[in-house]
């Protein structure tokens, strides 16, 4: 599963790739969070081709027990789990919870889940 297409280099992706619906939930937001006319429209191009190119993985009930343990791990490490930080916590539990590794630009996100999900850092290259 991957997270933010529009920064990495594709030849650092798997030749699959999956998107969760709470990225495409985060995508959706994106161009009500802006008032500059050109950001707005990049962010509905970007949500647009990614709605065209995915079928989003949902967040079902084993996501549901997989946040469960994400947000313990969390918790653990004493980091908090509110906020903008749950939406990317909700997504590593859909991948965990389909068994996919989570590709990001923000590996440090998600250093305290430890052995529970494979993160896979990516460079931001565009």
């Amino acid at each position: 599963m991957v997270v933010d297409l529009d920064r990495v280099d594709p030849a650092d992706l798997p030749l699959e790739l999956a998107v969760s619906a709470m990225t495409l939930a985060e995508l959706a937001a994106g161009p009500h969070a802006t008032s500059d006319r050109a950001e707005r429209a990049r962010r509905q191009d970007r949500l647009q081709r990614v709605e065209a190119t995915f079928d989003p993985l949902p967040f079902d009930a084993a996501a549901a027990r997989a946040y469960g343990r994400i947000y313990a791990a969390v918790t653990a490490a004493g980091r908090k789990a509110r906020g903008r930080r749950a939406i990317d916590l909700l997504i590593a539990a859909t991948a965990l919870a389909a068994g996919l590794p989570l590709y990001t630009c923000n590996p440090d996100d998600f250093d305290q889940l430890g052995a529970q999900l494979d993160v896979v850092a990516l460079t931001p290259g565009r």
